[in-house]
């Protein structure tokens, strides 16, 4: 017996060597990913860094720019108010010197200017003064001159002599800079806007008074300058400031001055002994100019803190990147030592030399598993085949290539797809016939006619006792297509009637040049096939030939039969592009005929019930709840969005159902299979043969429920039984091993022990000196 010390020691050893290669491996790995994501990021963030305080300056200044045009052009609109509002007051009937002092119409013309007033919304009061009058009239009524600016508007600096005359010597709109106001012993800074009446009139005969509060206007200013820090101004035409919202910083006198007169723009200026940046609009309707100032500090605080994020965001990609590298090269070794691991447990210790690498361990089962591959081949066709039935041709270029290589690559314009669908009549579980079916279905599969120039292929699909075909011929222009679509299925008779006995019934649609179009010639042989009841059995039903169905041509308009025939069948088939596309011809077809309302509403409605009939065979009750909705349609445009709408719903209640019954079916094989697995009979060709299913489409489905092929799960339920009966019996090993099913005692000792490391005796032996369950490697 070989020294118990020795096969720990080996052990460790064997460890500590492959931790060394895997660390080694692993370092490899995060170094590579670490260079890939740190040089180019490197390389970005200088040239975001160099680039981003040119760029960010930029931005910011011509943010400020176009601000500084939206608060010009909003108060320009506000001024340009004013002044259409005096117009309309020079041209006011209601406001003639004589209306205003008569004492029938007085109160007329101080109702005309209230409305004027209200107006406006920047005007805090108008005043209506005639040339040498004494009087000035408001809202409020006449008031004496002299009482009204010396009690009720008590101007800083505009003295009573200033204001009289230019209140009659004013010839053009006159703006005067803001001053403090007193008004009822509060105190407002305030500005005046003088406006002649007429405007334009070199001989005017009065002036209208709007006074306007400071702040109406800096609070146009701030309200459009909302992130704005620095001061604005506004000069008139003559460079005096107008009104100013400095936020308490006063610029000298000279400066002012050196600003007012700046062109429109960006400046750079020192303004009180310090830098700013100063920009410049002017108005081209009045000549005032707007101006911003920021002290240069504060414009640059915005950039400062763009370039400490970008050394905060390169900070921490660098930090996140080097754990994600780490993480990467982890999860990029894992699926290689889980190969090589798969490999060492397939490979023999003869053949395995004695140093291999995780590449070579890969590469050698590559070696092994080749002929494997190419068994599934057929299924991914099947699948393949499946796809273009159901939706088209595929936009996938490596499926539409594993199509085209098969046979089906014409030049353009040359060739013409069409399917078909066989459906076995009297097919009955476990008899011949059903060895016959799958007979048939193998020889279909893949299949050429020399005579007529066809390549044929069989597809399996969800639908019991059924089979696809689709077929494609080479362009022919010297014979109709219909007769050599007659030609294929008559050559596809015969090749039914040399092996076989049964009867069946076969679906045809239409041929199409296009092979994106084969999903609707699939739609078409259901269709066709579904209406094999008004012809004798086991004949061949032609879509195109339906169109013999529809009543004579009369003077009134039905929807063709072949198009709802076909629109059902794309429901029933849960194909919603074929539907859509259906939906819409049908409606444009509607659309093109000058039909009266009543025969356009029939029509409408027997569309509608070709919807809920299929919905009512799929048991979709919902729908019927849903009928004011439905039938509530004004235009063929709300009909038309109903119906996709009732469409999706239908296809994808289709596609429930199809899930649930394959599940359902995939449930009860599995349920047989677990209760039968001991049955040395058992193999997948008599579980298909019981349930009446395919080998192939059985091997497929049954991987993808369990994660297994057949076998392996029999040979798993099997170890477990026998691991259980191991631990639990002191039965002899030769009679487990065949109460499990498998009677080569000797080959299932051996496949035993490379699956769990110990023979059956060996493992029950460990298993009664330590009375635990010894764990199965993964």
């Amino acid at each position: 017996m070989a020294n118990p010390a020795l096969k720990p020691s080996l052990l460790n050893q064997f460890r500590l060597s492959w931790n060394h290669f895997k660390s080694r491996l692993l370092l490899k790995y995060a170094f590579s990913y670490i260079l890939i994501f740190l040089i180019p990021l490197t390389g970005v963030t200088i040239f975001v860094y160099e680039n981003a305080v040119k760029g960010l300056r930029v931005e910011i200044e011509q943010s400020n720019v176009n601000q500084l045009n939206q608060v010009k052009n909003t108060i320009d609109t506000r001024m340009n108010e004013l002044q259409e509002i005096a117009g309309r007051i020079a041209y006011d009937k209601y406001l003639t010197p004589y209306m205003v002092k008569d004492p029938y119409y007085s109160m007329e013309a101080v109702q005309a200017l209230a409305n004027y007033k209200a107006s406006s919304n920047i005007a805090e009061d108008l005043l209506l003064y005639f040339h040498n009058d004494s009087n000035i009239y408001s809202h409020r009524g006449l008031a004496d001159l002299h009482v009204t600016f010396d009690t009720l508007y008590q101007f800083e600096r505009w003295t009573p002599a200033e204001l009289r005359q230019d209140l009659n010597e004013t010839r053009q709109p006159l703006v005067r800079p803001a001053e403090n106001v007193t008004i009822n012993s509060r105190t407002d800074p305030m500005l005046v806007m003088l406006v002649p009446i007429k405007p334009n009139d070199p001989y005017p005969y009065g002036t209208v008074v709007y006074l306007m509060k400071e702040s109406k206007l800096t609070g146009v200013m701030d309200s459009i300058l909302s992130d704005f820090t620095g001061s604005s101004y506004i000069f008139g035409p003559t460079g005096e400031v107008l009104t100013a919202n400095s936020h308490g910083v006063t610029l000298p006198r000279n400066d002012l001055e050196k600003i007012s007169g700046l062109e429109p723009g960006i400046h750079n200026l020192k303004l009180d002994g310090e830098q700013h940046s100063v920009v410049s609009v002017q108005s081209e309707e009045n000549g005032w100019t707007y101006v911003t100032t920021m002290p240069s500090f504060q414009f640059f605080s915005r950039v400062a803190h763009v370039q400490t994020l970008i050394l905060i965001v390169f900070c921490i990609t660098v930090i996140t990147g080097i754990a994600a590298a780490l993480l990467l090269a982890k999860r990029q070794y894992h699926p290689i030592r889980d190969l090589m691991e798969f490999a060492k447990l397939k490979s023999s210790g003869k053949d395995a030399p004695k140093v291999r690498n995780e590449w070579e361990w890969i590469r050698q089962t590559f070696h092994d598993y080749i002929a494997k591959i190419d068994l599934q081949e057929p299924f991914v066709r099947n699948q393949c085949m499946l796809l273009l039935l159901k939706h088209g041709k595929p936009d996938d270029p490596e499926i539409e290539q594993m199509i085209f290589s098969t046979g089906f690559s014409h030049p353009q314009g040359e060739g013409l797809y069409f399917s078909a669908i066989l459906s076995w009549d009297d097919t009955k579980p476990g008899s011949k016939s059903w060895q016959e079916r799958h007979l048939l279905q193998e020889i279909l599969s893949n299949v050429c006619l020399p005579t007529s120039g066809a390549q044929i292929f069989g597809v399996e699909f969800s639908v019991k006792d059924q089979f696809a075909l689709i077929i494609s011929l080479h362009g022919d222009a010297d014979m109709l297509v219909q007769t050599r679509m007659e030609q294929v299925i008559e050559g596809i008779q015969a090749i039914i009637r040399e092996h076989s006995q049964l009867s069946l019934s076969i679906g045809v649609g239409m041929a199409y040049s296009d092979l994106s179009r084969l999903n609707q010639s699939f739609i078409e042989a259901a269709a066709a096939l579904e209406h094999r009841m008004i012809r004798r059995s086991g004949q061949v039903t032609y879509f195109e030939q339906l169109a013999e169905l529809n009543p004579s041509a009369t003077e009134s308009f039905w929807i063709p039969r072949k198009s709802m025939l076909k629109l059902e069948q794309s429901l029933k088939q849960g194909n919603e592009p074929v539907a859509v596309q259906m939906i819409a011809d049908t409606i444009e077809m509607i659309k093109d005929e000058p039909l009266q309302v009543h025969l356009l509403r029939c029509i409408c409605f027997e569309l509608l019930n070709a919807f809920l009939r299929t919905a009512s065979e799929l048991g979709m009750d919902s729908v019927f709840a849903n009928m004011p909705e439905l039938t509530s349609f004004e235009t063929l445009e709300e009909l038309e969005n109903r119906l996709l709408s009732l469409a999706a719903d239908i296809c994808m209640q289709v596609e429930r159902n199809t899930e649930t019954s394959e599940s359902s079916l995939m449930d009860d094989i599995l349920a047989y299979v677990d209760e039968q697995f001991a049955d040395y009979t058992l193999s997948l060709e008599h579980v298909a043969l019981k349930f009446a299913i395919s080998t192939s489409y059985l091997s497929r489905s049954f991987k993808e429920k369990t994660g297994s092929n057949f076998s392996q799960y029999i040979w798993q339920k099997r170890v477990d039984e026998v691991i259980r009966l191991l631990e639990n019996t002191s039965a002899p090993l030769k009679e487990i091993i065949e109460q499990v099913g498998y009677l080569d005692t000797p080959n299932f000792i051996r496949k035993f022990k490379k699956e769990i490391g110990l023979t059956p005796g060996q493992y029950r032996k460990e298993h009664a000196l330590k009375g635990t369950v010894v764990k199965r490697p993964i």
